[in-house]
């Protein structure tokens, strides 16, 4: 079934935004509501595709990338954190008019990071339903308005389709080494993995390797162990078909009644970006047409394609959305855990609170 699923995303990848995991999402969607199949995947495949998810997370953060923009690249880090703030009052408007929970909330609106946060609903007590739902309403959104916009700022000769040299079955991680980065790629995965239950990180598994493998890609110990080719669609084919198993027909009901908040609440924080990034064009003097790429809450490799046909400036943009992908992968559950803290002691208080208010309490 993996194969075939891998196959359906490999089908999709001209015309879809992150089709490895939104067919499978959408096959396993139909298989669930149809009950042909009824078992989720194992929870310890789950595990390791959140694992070999934060290896690759990790390697987003280009340090010659950045070294090429540095004169530029604080603007941009504070838009990066007003969009964290902004997608905050996006998740508060979902918890105000849709009744979604906080958490659920605050993965689905996050700007970045569509697939980590889809991976780690169920480690932060979110519904990880409705955050692939809103996460993929806006990627949708952006990837399809994206080239229409790009038309009107940059010039329509664009690149050929098919630059990248085509990768066999076998090739499973960026490198030319494939054996070594394989046992390189495992080492962080388990050993991050290992990290991130130590130091009780919020989603343990996924944000324990990232941060590892960041570090490994930041100081050139390792080079060549990302998840690549056949080994990368997999494991966006499993993040997938996980979600997507989650579904009832009962449950779409409850979708339906979101899109509304939904998609008002996506609108917003695109458009919003979107100022941003003329705000940025203004005062640094950079084309619109590269702040916009480098600021839409789009996903990174969706962005990163389309910069590439554009002719945008490539490096900045890959540092930026590298950036905002990092710290809002990081950010995210720390709110999260932050929210869930204040509101567990605001319970507690208003207990006690009644408590010592019954009659016959001691004061």
């Amino acid at each position: 079934m993996l194969s075939v699923m891998v196959v359906a995303g490999e089908l999709g990848e001209p015309t879809l935004p992150s089709p490895h995991m939104l067919i499978p999402l959408l096959l396993g969607l139909i298989m669930a509501v149809t009950g042909l199949v009824r078992d989720r995947p194992p929870a310890p495949l789950n595990r390791a595709s959140q694992a070999l998810l934060g290896v690759l997370m990790g390697t987003y953060l280009n340090v010659s990338a950045l070294s090429q923009v540095a004169g530029s690249i604080a603007p941009f880090i504070v838009v990066t954190l007003i969009t964290l703030f902004i997608c905050q009052g996006a998740a508060w408007a979902m918890v105000r008019f849709s009744g979604v929970d906080r958490a659920t909330a605050t993965l689905g609106m996050i700007a970045g990071g569509s697939a980590a946060a889809v991976a780690s609903a169920e480690d932060l007590d979110a519904d990880g339903r409705q955050v692939a739902f809103m996460q993929y309403l806006r990627l949708g959104l952006i990837v399809a308005s994206t080239p229409l916009l790009l038309q009107v700022v940059f010039s329509p000769q664009t690149r050929q389709a098919g630059e990248q040299g085509a990768t066999g079955p076998w090739h499973l991680v960026h490198g030319h080494d494939q054996a070594l980065g394989l046992i390189v790629l495992v080492a962080i995965a388990a050993l991050g993995a290992l990290l991130g239950r130590r130091l009780r990180l919020p989603s343990p598994v996924l944000m324990g390797a990232m941060l590892l493998s960041a570090a490994v890609t930041v100081t050139g110990i390792a080079h060549g162990f990302a998840p690549d080719g056949t080994l990368r669609s997999l494991l966006f084919t499993m993040i997938g078909l996980d979600v997507g198993l989650r579904f009832s027909r009962h449950y779409m009901k409850t979708l339906r009644r979101l899109l509304p908040t939904a998609l008002a609440c996506t609108v917003a924080v695109s458009a919003t970006c979107a100022a941003l990034a003329w705000l940025l064009a203004a005062i640094t003097r950079i084309p619109f047409g590269d702040t916009y790429l480098a600021t839409t809450p789009g996903g990174i490799n969706a962005v990163l394609a389309t910069a590439s046909s554009a002719h945008a400036n490539l490096p900045l943009i890959s540092s930026v959305q590298g950036l905002r992908l990092f710290e809002m992968a990081f950010l995210a559950p720390l709110l999260i855990r932050i929210t869930h803290r204040k509101r567990h002691g605001a319970v507690q208080d208003g207990t006690s609170a009644e408590a010592s208010a019954l009659p016959g309490s001691s004061r």
